[in-house]
């Protein structure tokens, strides 16, 4: 018997391919179709699955370019930068992070001169934002 957990397992086949079906997750991680919907419904529950996604390779979007931003917030002002962060639909994913940055943010925009603007218009705009340090993605290398 594996000493991974059935929850680790299940977990694992998902951030391999979010799209795999029930039989499929069921049979590699070797537990029954049951037991991976009963999993999955309560991961869900319990906010350790908050979504489903595809992986994309920025270089292949013609039409979208993606940054990764490092963001320095005033402490005072935490709270209500990070909510005003969140409504931006220009962000994808916004996480804390114990790094150089307090936040990092998945940046999307229509191209490179686009997702500049959102950055200096939008992201140092939020009240408490004090510094915005993009790095711009360009090839998926796995």
């Amino acid at each position: 018997m594996s000493t991974v957990s059935t929850e680790e397992r299940i977990l694992s086949v998902l951030e391999e391919d979010a799209q795999a079906s029930c039989a499929e997750i069921a049979d590699r991680a070797e537990v029954s179709k049951p037991t991976v919907r009963k999993y999955i419904d309560r991961l869900e529950e319990r906010g350790v699955i908050v979504g489903y996604s595809a992986e994309v390779d920025p270089k292949k979007l013609s039409s979208q370019s993606i940054a990764i931003v490092g963001m320095d917030v005033d402490s005072g002002k935490y709270v209500g930068a990070t909510r005003a962060l969140k409504a931006l639909d220009e962000i994808q994913a916004l996480y804390t992070s114990s790094g150089d940055h307090m936040l990092m943010a998945e940046v999307r925009a229509g191209d490179g001169d686009e997702l500049g603007d959102v950055i200096s218009e939008k992201l140092l705009a939020v009240d408490g934002v004090t510094a915005a340090h993009p790095s711009f993605l360009q090839e998926r290398l796995k």
